[in-house]
Parts: C-alpha cells; structure tokens; sequence
C-alpha cells in the first residue's frame, strides 16, 4: 500500500515550445539530481521534442502519459504504487489551469517546486489572447524562465506581467544556454509607507491590498486614508462593516470583492454599495470575521465620497 508518506512533486509548466521537455531531459541526464531515486514523470502533453530515457543517469525513471481520459486521483495513486515511487515529476500541459492539478493530486503529494517555461518570442501574443492560462501559471510559479531572449526585447515588460500575478518568484531571461540574466528589478510599493498617514489612490488599492494581505505585520499601527465600498448584512455587528473593492487580477470572470474588516462606532449609517473614503488605524489582531489574525481598519473618520476611478481596482 503507499501508505501516508510524504511525495515530493516537481511541477514545470508552460506552452507547448516553452522548453519544458528540454530542461526536464537536461535534470534527469544529471546524476546530482538523478541519482537513483524512483521518479514518476507524467506528460500532460506531447510536443516535438521527445525525452531519451537511454540518456538519463538512473534507469529507476518511469515515464506516463496522461490524458483527460485516465487523469483521476485513483490512477494517480496507482501510478506511485506501481512504481514504488519516491517522487514526481510533471510536465503539464499549457492549456489545462492548475487548479485541476491540485484538485486530483493525492493529498499525501507536495510541491516542493514550481517552475513555469514562457518562449520570449511568443509569450506576448499568448499572454494577450489566452491571459487567463498566462495568470494562472505564472501565480504559483517560483521561477519564470524567459527563454530565447533576444538583446531587443525589453525584460521590463515581461517582469510586469509577471509580478502582476505573482509578487515573490523569481524570474530569468535566457539569451542563449550560457547567458542567463536573473531579474534583479525592485518593485517598490507606490506610496509611502513611513508617511504619517499613508494615503492610498485609487488606482493603487490592488497593490495596497495584496501587499497588506501578504505582508501584514509591516502595517500595525499604520495611519491611512483610503476610499473603497461598503458591505454589510445582519451577522456583524452593529459597529463593524466590511470595507474594500472589486479588484480584477486577471480578466473579467476573476473580478472579486477584496474586502477588510472595518470598526466604526456608526457604520450603521451605512449601507452595502455606499462608496466611503475612511481615516483609520491598522491592526493586526485575531479577527473573528476572518477566523484568525489579520488586518482590522479601526477608523476615526468615515465619509460618503464620490466612486473611485476605475471602480474596479486592477494592477
């Protein structure tokens, strides 16, 4: 039985000629990295370039194709248990999203890597027509790699659309196999977070909200003015209300409320859809609106204002 062990799972994504295939064949030629451990691979697609298992460093390689035909949580399980196997790795395939991945992976599998492949030469023309697969790879990914760069492409329109979707992963441009320059742009946030009272415009609440999510203890007792829209229902109480906006992170079928929880001794004054600029004091606390710790605005003074421009907060 394959018990409850822990598998590690490597997960390389990307378009078909993105180089996924190549640099899987490049890792399991090297004995540093196949070194004799039972490694599944599992293709979620065929490209051009086949792998050579008669190249690889350890023969304990077991190679799958999957399909949407025999792609379940059962057959995956069976596939470890066949081979014994002591880790995964998956090429897969650019025009399925992720999520159908992580809802079929046995529960005992763990990503322990994220790569995404993007070929320079057409990576804006899929990012422009099929934006949602683009997104949905680049969230996750803990390396973007740009490969065949060319000195006339301008690596800061790539680290954008990258950092949109995902503020951590690192990120290379491969000009040729030996040069390969590693993205070292800083993203400072738009405003100031050492300003007495940090004032947030309109067309910074996406960024402001995803770094006071990702990054919350940088703001305990910071002073801002913000303008956002009202939620509000009968479960909270009388002195509480959720602030925030509709942010669009990808296209129109991703737009979400991004909201915080509010305190305000007259939000009762108030109802869902108002638009408000708010003062008010971050603080980082257990909340019972969230179920654990996260930002509550404590607010000193709440106004009816005019709606943001855009509505819809985007990156």
């Amino acid at each position: 039985m394959m018990g409850n062990y822990e598998i590690p799972v490597y997960l390389f994504t990307g378009f078909l000629g993105s180089g996924k295939t190549t640099f899987l064949q490049d890792l399991l030629d090297g004995s540093d990295f196949n070194d004799g451990q039972s490694t599944l691979v599992l293709l979620f697609e065929e490209g051009e370039v086949e792998l050579k298992p008669e190249n690889f460093a350890s023969p304990a390689v077991y190679i799958e194709k999957i399909d949407r035909d025999n792609f379940s949580t059962d057959y995956l399980k069976e596939l470890v248990e066949k081979y014994m196997v002591e880790r995964v790795l998956i090429e897969y395939n650019g025009m399925w999203m992720l999520q159908d991945l992580f809802e079929e992976a046995p529960e005992n599998w763990v990503i322990y890597q994220e790569m995404m492949f993007a070929d320079a030469t057409t990576f804006m023309m899929y990012n422009t027509n099929m934006r949602q697969l683009t997104f949905n790879k680049m969230q996750t990914a803990e390396l973007v790699v740009f490969n065949r760069f060319t000195e006339d492409m301008n690596q800061m329109e790539f680290h954008k659309l990258v950092r949109v979707a995902n503020r951590k992963s690192n990120i290379c441009y491969e000009y040729s196999e030996d040069n390969v320059v590693f993205d070292e742009f800083q993203d400072p946030l738009p405003y100031d977070m050492e300003a007495p009272l940090i004032t947030i415009k309109d067309e910074w609440y996406a960024e402001w909200y995803r770094d006071i999510t990702e990054n919350q203890d940088n703001y305990e007792g910071k002073k801002i003015r913000i303008k956002g829209r009202v939620a509000r229902d009968g479960s909270i109480p009388d002195n509480y209300m959720v602030f925030g906006r509709h942010v669009m992170t990808c296209c129109e079928e991703d737009i979400q409320f991004a909201g915080i929880a509010c305190v305000y001794a007259k939000a009762t004054e108030f109802k869902t859809g108002d638009w408000i600029a708010v003062d008010a004091t971050i603080r980082i606390r257990e909340e019972e609106m969230y179920g654990e710790e996260g930002p509550v605005l404590i607010c000193s003074k709440v106004r009816k204002c005019e709606p943001a421009d855009p509505e819809v907060a985007t990156f």
